[in-house]
């Protein structure tokens, strides 16, 4: 599923689906399924089981929106992690392109935190307090412009 835009009341949000996450930890679920059905009940697979769907329930979304004077990103459907900035702390915003070994996650960079779920696009985002942030999104221009149109109002 993938929710998008600007919406006509000057709000933006924009869930990005990480597919290859997905891939991988359905992958590993799936073996260790296929583990306990030839081998029986290893009680060691049930820690690794665990911690695979935790990491389905937290990193296999990235939801971003700006609404009500704030630029907010979420991870994953339960959205545990969070993270919210105002809009009038925000100086300026540029589209950029992570090199491949930034990765995805929660990452540091050596321009500031890095939230990404997937691809290489992001917008990097420097406060008046002059920390440096990058959200990876598969809509650079559209979040560019929604930050921008947001923080004029």
């Amino acid at each position: 599923m993938k929710e998008s835009g600007s919406r006509g009341n000057g709000e933006y949000e924009h869930t990005q689906v990480g597919h290859l996450v997905i891939a991988a930890t359905t992958a590993v679920i799936l073996i260790i399924i296929v583990s306990v059905i030839d081998f029986g009940p290893v009680w060691v697979v049930l820690p690794i089981a665990i911690a695979m769907l935790l990491i389905l329930a937290t990193f296999s979304t990235l939801t971003v929106s700006v609404r009500n004077g704030t630029l907010s990103l979420a991870f994953g459907p339960i959205r545990l992690f969070r993270r919210n900035w105002p809009l009038s702390g925000i100086v300026t915003v540029t589209i950029v392109k992570n090199p491949w070994y930034y990765g995805w996650g929660i990452r540091w960079t050596p321009r500031g935190p890095l939230y990404n779920i997937a691809g290489f696009a992001a917008v990097e985002v420097t406060l008046a307090s002059g920390k440096v942030f990058r959200i990876g999104t598969d809509e650079p221009e559209e979040l560019k412009r929604a930050i921008g149109k947001a923080g004029q109002e």
